[in-house]
């Protein structure tokens, strides 16, 4: 693993095996980062058609947003991808990398298996243009901490990037009722990984404080995909829709 003179960290593997691609994979999901594989692979998209490619030499993007892109070594177009929105996932399988990117509306699914996999690169950065026009999660945190009631009335913050075995909290703070509440911010559409990194540090901090603390968790956010608004409602985590400012 690498860091940038920017603090962005980028994480690199050569001709890995598959569990540790995937892990590899698994942390870029949960710290937004453009995730790369390249190997050979097939192919398999099904939904409003359905197609199969052979097993071949592909470069496989995964973004943030939800999109997905495959590539092979000829042109400028890939040769499958699905749009921003859905949902990205990574397992192991019978000796198989799997690649799995799939929305609900409509009901799709693009399932890359990789027999061999010779490099697999997570590139957590921003594209300044993009920051400017949306913001930052650090614009997103003084937002409430300057309007507490954009979150919901009566919550108060009380600390920021306030330390639990499972990371540094967002904001940390009380409900009306005095309950502990975590926050993790996040500028852009998000999926299943950040209901997980939400749900962690909620298990973390509960662990620390008294046995009879009540600990909520809001993940804070443009929007969510729909598996992660499935998953947050099975955690009993809490969703609140809000941008960073716009610069």
């Amino acid at each position: 693993m690498t860091e940038s003179e920017h603090g962005q960290r980028t994480e690199t593997l050569q001709e890995p095996v598959m569990a540790a691609a995937r892990d590899v994979i698994t942390r870029g999901f949960e710290r937004d980062a453009i995730v790369t594989v390249f190997g050979r692979c097939t192919v398999d998209y099904d939904g409003r058609a359905t197609s199969y490619l052979e097993a071949g030499d592909r470069h496989v993007m995964l973004k943030p947003d939800g999109s997905a892109l495959v590539h092979t070594d000829e042109g400028q177009q890939p040769v499958n991808w699905q749009p921003p929105g859905c949902d990205h996932d990574v397992f192991c399988e019978d000796g198989a990398l799997v690649l799995e990117s799939r929305r609900s509306t409509p009901d799709e699914r693009l399932l890359v298996r990789f027999q061999e996999v010779l490099q697999v690169s997570a590139f957590a950065g921003s594209d300044e243009n993009d920051l400017a026009l949306v913001g930052t999660e650090e614009d997103l945190r003084q937002r409430i901490l300057e309007e507490p009631e954009l979150l919901e009335p009566g919550f108060t913050p009380l600390a920021t990037e306030r330390d639990t075995p499972a990371g540094a909290v967002d904001i940390y703070g009380e409900d009306a009722a005095d309950r502990s509440v975590v926050v993790e911010l996040k500028r852009r559409r998000v999926g299943p990984d950040a209901v997980s990194q939400l749900r962690r540090y909620v298990d973390a901090l509960g662990r620390d404080l008294h046995a009879d603390a009540t600990v909520r968790g809001i993940l804070v956010a443009p929007s969510v995909t729909d598996r992660a608004a499935r998953l947050l409602d099975d955690h009993g985590l809490e969703f609140v829709s809000l941008e960073p400012p716009a610069e």
